[in-house]
């Protein structure tokens, strides 16, 4: 009732201190979490090669449970493989089915920039021309260790920049689980510094994007952003063949 000063407004307090407490094994899963995919996604490891939880605990500085739950959750994401009596490795997929993602990956991305390109704003076209520049940038680095790290850094806001363009939480949601796994695909290919030799050509794709989104032709910016992903297949199969041609010189 109103003016009653035993009842609370929403959000208030009371309301605070009537909610369950978290779990800390909760939060410490969730660092886990985050700490280990971020290092997977950074190329920390290859694809097969097997992961320890007493590293994880060592590393991370906390105990199995959040360990597992850290996993657990990886392995729902297809990052890690979870083996019973056995142990838990990086996931590792087979030529077709990476081939299929990438051909799947770059038409749904394809529809995102088509929608982005009708509903983009000129604050949005700025955001994606100051990324762009620090791209641009990128590519005099001499480091390549550097360039392949920050790459994906400045790769993941690019494309971030044209979600948001989009206007819609559950397709930009959907898009960055699967921005985890080509990520993923990539640096657990077992190439030294992936996409770093092909950093060049990759910026002259972003800036036939950035044009179509710019003139706001969606058919083109559809286009565009379909070949730039599915073209990422032809350059790591160049990359592994250098990398072997190099390995058996050596």
């Amino acid at each position: 009732m109103a003016g009653d000063p035993t009842h609370s407004s929403p959000g208030s307090l009371d309301d605070v201190s009537m909610m369950p407490a978290v779990d800390p094994y909760l939060r410490r899963g969730t660092a886990a979490y985050r700490q280990i995919k971020e290092q997977l996604l950074d190329g920390r490891w290859t694809a097969g090669d097997r992961l320890s939880v007493e590293m994880f605990k060592s590393a991370l500085g906390v105990s199995k449970q959040p360990i597992m739950e850290a996993l657990r959750r990886l392995s729902a994401d297809g990052l890690v493989e979870i083996v019973p009596q056995v142990g838990c490795r990086v996931a590792s997929y087979g030529p077709q089915d990476v081939g299929d993602f990438f051909t799947l990956f770059g038409a749904f991305e394809g529809a995102i920039t088509a929608v982005a390109a009708e509903r983009r704003t000129a604050a949005d076209l700025l955001a994606l021309d100051e990324v762009h520049a620090r791209i641009g940038d990128l590519c005099s680095a001499q480091d390549t260790g550097a360039r392949a790290h920050a790459y994906r850094v400045f790769n993941r806001e690019f494309h971030g920049v044209i979600h948001r363009m989009a206007r819609s939480d559950m397709v930009e949601e959907m898009s960055l689980r699967m921005w985890d796994l080509s990520d993923f695909l990539i640096n657990t290919a077992g190439i030294p510094q992936p996409l770093s030799s092909a950093l060049d050509d990759r910026h002259a794709d972003h800036e036939q994007i950035r044009v179509a989104l710019a003139s706001g032709d969606a058919a083109g910016a559809r286009a565009a952003m379909e070949r730039h992903i599915v073209g990422t297949l032809a350059v790591i199969q160049s990359e592994a063949d250098t990398e072997a041609v190099r390995a058996a010189g050596s």
